[in-house]
């Protein structure tokens, strides 16, 4: 991959002062605009084409099917627009979904569009949809970024209305720290836009689009951070207000009143939030705050998310509480179990209670039952203290006996003792393996090393793009096994591992055709099995069908992944 290169910012001259976030083209969907995972901005997009468009080349002719290097199925185009295509589209050889920017190789832009994608897929950042391949084939360029079917477009959030005061804040710290980091590397977006800001089903906001989205359409700006400094603030007046911060209605939203300029958001809608209206403000296109209060402007991501870390903290609001119902007591303990049930409507006469025992008579049986109870009480104690010292001078003269060795009483609960490993085979039932080289490190006695799964896009659950993974290990001989222990690098969602009694380290069966020894799931750093009781087998399959959601770490980026380490067997 190329190093990163400017030329994923400055890819093209963009004329008029216009602020980027304002101006729209005119792209057209292929009747998908309300697809979630939308490549590019089919409503509006943000800059105007350069005179180049005017000699660039046409959309490849592409169809729902065809496949770029035996590998990438396209299924459904959801942009096509100056002459190139985006596409959702299946990676077969991992079987996972995929995005697809597509245009002719002789395309004016196409140099520009690889610059981009190759110096976006450098950054490696998880807040950010990554670029996963980029490549010049023939006379057709094409940029492949993940697919992620568990987000939803900010466009798509707001049309219900702004969203809540948490929300917005986690939205704009976010967008703007990830920001912060791309332009620290050299990087801009130039088009953050609703449709190019994401929240994930765990809350987690995603930018799609780094560089790629303008480099398509010929936009560069003389100051990036301010551009991309200046759509954060739209984006944080939009998620406030639901209202598009200039006169023009853009991305599914109204615009403000003509003629009445750009004010506050807490001026457009009631209840907003002070401190984030005031934050809006400053990094939009106003030369800073409102003439009432006069913050210094934020021109760069950087003073943005230092802005934002000075502001008191939002705390997520607190979780509401249903009350449960009324607990009802049932017939039985309302004492009218057995009686006939009342004729509907008819009204039930309230029993009068006994009257206490006031009488000198009822006085008298009083006592009676008292000094009854205190008699049997005495009695009881008495017995109770006889009983105690005779069981106790029978002990004494049982421990001056000799034990019998053949006594059954001494029989205990044999101890449950480790099982060395002798060796272990990486298991694939189908696809690819996963690091068959690192099986050894499961059972090396060092808590440091692991044997890593790949990173997938789509879990806990690993089917159906892979029934599962594991290890099958030899214990030398068969063995009564009850116990198994593993050690894991990931926690979080929930890791499953079952375990399996198979005939040999290639075994001859599917796991279908396996006896199970036990099966344990888990969110922590270690897993238990524990068989409910023991089997004798010399060869025992790990077999692991959920892995939680890891972040990006020195070995792989953020997904579905695992790796184990101290496997242990007990017997």
């Amino acid at each position: 991959m190329a190093e990163r290169s400017t030329a994923a910012v400055d890819v093209a001259d963009n004329s008029g002062d216009e602020p980027l976030t304002a101006q729209a083209d005119q792209s057209t969907a292929d009747g998908v605009a309300n697809n979630r995972e939308r490549d590019t901005d089919s409503d509006e997009a943000q800059g105007n084409p350069t005179s180049e468009d005017s000699g660039k080349a046409s959309s490849p002719e592409l169809h729902s099917g065809h496949k770029l290097a035996r590998r990438y199925r396209l299924e459904e185009c959801v942009t096509r627009l100056d002459g190139f295509s985006s596409w959702r589209a299946v990676d077969e050889k991992l079987r996972r979904a995929v995005g697809v920017h597509l245009l002719p190789a002789d395309h004016s832009r196409a140099r520009s569009v690889l610059a981009a994608a190759r110096s976006s897929a450098l950054l490696g950042d998880p807040r950010f949809v990554q670029v996963l391949d980029a490549v010049e084939d023939n006379d057709l360029v094409y940029v492949v970024h993940e697919w992620l079917p568990d987000a939803t477009e900010l466009t798509a959030l707001l049309a219900s209305g702004p969203l809540e005061v948490y929300d917005a804040y986690q939205m704009v710290s976010q967008v703007a720290s990830a920001m912060a980091a791309a332009h620290r590397e050299g990087l801009a977006h130039l088009r953050l836009s609703p449709n190019a800001v994401l929240r994930t089903s765990t809350g987690q906001w995603r930018i799609r689009g780094l560089a790629v989205n303008a480099a398509l359409r010929g936009i560069s700006s003389e100051t990036p951070q301010r551009t991309d400094t200046e759509a954060i603030g739209a984006l944080l007046y939009a998620t406030l207000t639901q209202r598009w911060p200039y006169e023009s209605d853009a991305h599914g939203l109204a615009g403000l009143p003509k003629d009445i300029g750009l004010i506050p958001p807490d001026q457009v809608r009631a209840g907003v939030h002070r401190g984030l209206s005031e934050l809006a403000m400053r990094a939009l296109a106003n030369d800073g705050a409102t003439a009432s209060r006069h913050e210094s402007p934020c021109t760069t991501p950087e003073e943005l998310v230092k802005a934002i870390g000075e502001m008191p903290r939002i705390r997520p609001p607190e979780p509401t509480y249903t009350a449960p119902p009324q607990y009802q007591r049932t017939a039985y303990q309302q004492g009218a179990y057995g009686r006939p049930a009342p004729h509907p409507g008819a009204t039930q006469p309230v029993p009068t209670p006994p009257p206490p025992l006031q009488s000198r008579t009822g006085k008298a049986l009083k006592w009676g039952v008292s000094a009854l109870l205190i008699a049997a009480l005495g009695l009881g104690s008495w017995q109770l203290a006889d009983a105690l010292m005779e069981r106790g001078g029978k002990a004494d003269d049982q421990q001056t006996q000799t034990t019998d060795g053949d006594n059954k009483n001494d029989e205990q609960t044999r101890p449950v003792k480790p099982i060395s490993v002798q060796g272990a085979q990486e298991y694939v039932a189908s696809g690819e393996a996963q690091a068959p080289q690192d099986v050894a490190k499961t059972y090396d006695s060092d808590a440091s090393t692991f044997w890593r799964t790949k990173r997938y896009n789509e879990g806990p659950t690993l089917a159906p793009y892979k029934p599962g993974v594991g290890i099958v290990y030899d214990l030398g001989s068969p063995q009564e096994v009850s116990t198994m222990s593993i050690g894991l690098r990931y926690t979080g969602d929930h890791t499953t591992v079952h375990f399996y009694a198979t005939d040999a380290l290639s075994p001859s069966t599917g796991v279908d055709g396996m006896k199970e020894i036990a099966t344990a799931t888990t969110t922590g750093a270690s897993l238990t099995a524990e068989a409910s009781k023991p089997v004798k087998t010399r060869y025992v399959l790990l077999w692991m069908t959920d892995v939680p959601n890891a972040p990006s770490d020195g070995f792989s980026g953020a997904g579905y992944k695992q790796a184990i380490t101290d496997v242990t067997f007990k017997g």
